[in-house]
């Protein structure tokens, strides 16, 4: 912002001026604070008045939008220390702030309490991994980087590891992590800009896209440094609010992450009611009887396609031969027209739909008990302890996955060149903590309120009583929340809904029975953490390539300018594919971002420690180590998760690939070790780094250390 640049004046101590220019920013983020809280106020005041719904939505999206904009032009710079670094002048609790915001991605702040709701106990390994991983930054990289002075981590690959074979692999995986985080953001992009605006999905990604680009494009790290400040304050807001007032509503406490231990036993004793209730079990009858219709089509296909085809074109000859109401005669066309074209079409078809049904034959739709620790039993029959040991095998696998995951993140890593110094640096580490603990303390709580607020509120409702939310969000995505009388009773029971997780925060306003003008926030804050970690991810590609590839490596005579701008045409052209990529809805949110951990977490973590902990580590162990982490971990995504092996066309089981019953999600568990063992093994084989590399790696780790004469 033109009022955040920082000019230290002659005569002022570079301390005095980073003092004068915090007081600054607290005044001005102060105003914007109150400013954010009386405009909600007013726009509750305005429903309240008449104003509708809809309008509220495209209020919440337009004055945010404009808002990041509107900080993105003030920001804007073509010098590229502030461009790719912000001048270096963060203070640590901003720094802190704007890293909480980077990080609360939509998985975050849209998915994670979602995740808690359907599995429970299980949900916490994302909680425990996330929150893990800083501890990792803080202690292992955060200030060794800050020392070193590069402005991203391909550049400090390429210092440390001598040349640009390290750095061109550096920027390839670089790409390929925040590539695929980045459509995970967007598409949580499209999903809140349609519910705020009505807009179709395709489009409310390119509506949304304009927010994200106004501020990374203009003004660089600068613009989203200030812009994350902003949106971590509209985020966290508008995480907390519906959580205390459900939390009120449902116990008349305000702290909900004091209490929601006592939710969650009325929660259990709900959950075994459910599981002896005979609706709930006719339910699952049905979905049971629809699973052994597939299978057995699935035994003769070709002759249950022709079955199906000739059925379909009888009921239509039928309804036009009685001059049936056109209305009739449309549904048995469309249904004729629904029938697959071919066997091999039938086959996938049903496949699928047996997959399913037959998910929908467990008990309490599909969830575990929200406190059973892992599937199976330890104590049970052989298989259910092997569904225990697989169970708690994949938790911990995920953990750890989570943890390095994000102490490799090359959008996150970079906000630590930004400090003035090494302490800062060390420092907006714990800052970054609080202000992600804020959000992670409370997810759980509101999972547990949400589901007390289904279980004992919707269930048992008659379906023309349902909420309006219920109708409104299967508008959206009917993938996300789908509602059908499966047994036929005009009462809703908990087996005839599915929900996606993405959904669970976004609706937790309305499930509430809040005022819209909440949803419209937590819409807004949803917004905010999607578009904040993909400024960041899209400035990271595009610094890769305009910093890393075009400057360090083709044009070192490249002046400034050019490099800046490179920079911001080259983001363009990014954010437009990864907008089209998230149109096509290739895959859900949360396995996009777990994918986009286990990647970096096996092609950067291995070289980033060992390269600050081990000077012996040369070029050739870096560049291998790297390729064989992410080559191992990408192939064994490929093959056992569902859309991947689609897209590459692996038609072996599933089974057959799978490692241990890893899932797909926690593949940087084998990445990261191999990625260690080769880098140590190559790097014991060949000759060692130059003197200058490992005596600037021994500054780097003790500064008061005098070199050996």
């Amino acid at each position: 912002m033109a009022g955040l640049s920082f000019e230290a004046q002659s005569g002022v101590s570079n301390k005095e001026a980073n003092e004068a220019f915090k007081k600054g920013l607290n005044k001005i983020y102060g105003w914007y604070t109150g400013g954010f809280i009386a405009f909600v106020i007013v726009l509750a005041i305005a429903e309240q008045m008449g104003l509708s719904r809809g309008a509220i939505g495209i209020v919440f999206l337009l004055a945010t939008v404009a808002l990041y904009a509107g900080i993105g032009i003030m920001s804007r710079t073509n010098d590229a220390a502030e461009y790719y670094v912000a001048g270096r002048r963060v203070p640590a609790i901003y720094n802190g702030m704007a890293t909480g915001a980077d990080w609360m991605s939509a998985a975050s702040f849209i998915a994670m309490a979602g995740t808690l709701y359907l599995t429970g106990y299980g949900g916490l390994a994302f909680i425990m991994g996330w929150t893990g991983g800083y501890v990792l930054v803080a202690l292992f990289l955060a200030p060794y980087l800050r020392k070193f002075g590069q402005f991203t981590i391909p550049d400090f690959l390429g210092a440390r590891y001598e040349g640009n074979a390290a750095r061109f692999v550096g920027i390839l995986i670089a790409i390929l992590v925040s590539f695929v985080y980045v459509v995970a953001q967007i598409y949580g992009v499209g999903l809140i800009t349609t519910r705020l605006s009505g807009l179709a999905f395709e489009i409310g990604i390119f509506v949304g896209l304009g927010g994200i680009l106004v501020c990374s494009f203009l003004g660089g790290m600068r613009a989203v440094t200030w812009t994350q400040v902003a949106q971590y304050i509209i985020l966290i807001i508008a995480y907390l609010i519906p959580l205390v007032w459900l939390s009120v509503k449902q116990t008349g406490v305000p702290v909900p992450q004091l209490i929601y231990g006592s939710q969650l036993e009325k929660v259990t004793a709900k959950e075994k009611l459910l599981l002896d209730d005979p609706k709930e079990k006719e339910v699952i009858a049905v979905f049971k009887a629809r699973s052994d219709e597939f299978a057995a089509k699935l035994k003769d296909v070709p002759a249950a396609l022709a079955a199906d085809r000739a059925a379909a074109q009888k009921k239509v000859d039928d309804l036009k031969a009685a001059s049936a109401p056109l209305a009739e005669v449309q549904v048995a066309e469309k249904a004729l027209a629904a029938v697959p074209k071919d066997a091999a079409a039938a086959k996938t078809a049903w496949t699928a739909a047996k997959a399913a049904a037959d998910a929908r034959t467990a008990p309490l739709a599909g969830m575990p008990r929200h406190e059973q620790a892992y599937a199976g039993d330890p104590n049970g029959t052989d298989a259910q302890k092997k569904a225990f040991d697989t169970s708690r095998r994949n938790f911990l696998a995920l953990v750890f996955c989570l943890m390095v995951g994000t102490a490799a993140l090359p959008h996150i890593l970079m906000r630590y060149y930004t400090t003035p110094s090494v302490k800062e640096a060390r420092e907006s580490v714990t800052w970054s903590l609080f202000f992600i603990f804020l959000l992670y303390f409370s997810a759980p709580a509101l999972a547990v309120l949400v589901k007390y607020e289904v279980f004992n509120v919707m269930v048992g409702t008659p379906f023309d009583k349902l909420p309006a939310w219920v109708g409104a969000w299967a508008k959206v995505d009917p993938a996300l929340l789908s509602v059908s009388d499966v047994n036929k009773d005009g009462i809703f029971q908990l087996g005839e809904m599915r929900i996606g997780s993405d959904i669970i925060v976004l609706a937790t306003p309305e499930i509430g029975g809040l005022p819209y003008v909440i949803s419209g926030m937590v819409a807004a804050g949803g917004l905010a953490a999607a578009l904040s970690t993909a400024d960041g991810l899209l400035l990271t590609i595009a610094n890769a390539l305009s910093h890393d590839l075009y400057y360090k490596m083709i044009d070192p005579n490249a002046p400034t300018s050019r490099r800046v701008m490179m920079s911001k045409v080259l983001l363009l052209v990014v954010a437009l594919l990864a907008a089209y990529v998230a149109s096509l809805k290739v895959a859900d949110i949360l396995f996009l971002v777990s994918a986009a951990f286990s990647l970096a977490a096996a092609g950067f973590f291995p070289a980033l420690v060992l390269g600050i902990f081990w000077k012996r580590a040369n070029k050739w162990g870096a560049v291998l180590g790297m390729l064989a982490g992410v080559i191992v971990t990408f192939y064994y995504m490929a093959t056992t998760q569902v859309w991947m092996r689609g897209l590459f066309g692996v038609t072996s089981s599933v089974a057959d690939n799978t490692w241990w019953g890893i899932l797909p999600i926690s593949a940087g568990i084998f990445g990261v070790p191999l990625g260690f063992a080769v880098i140590i093994i190559v790097s014991l084989l060949t000759p060692a780094p130059k003197r200058e590399i490992q005596e600037l790696i021994e500054h780097v780790r003790y500064p008061n250390l005098k070199p050996a004469r």
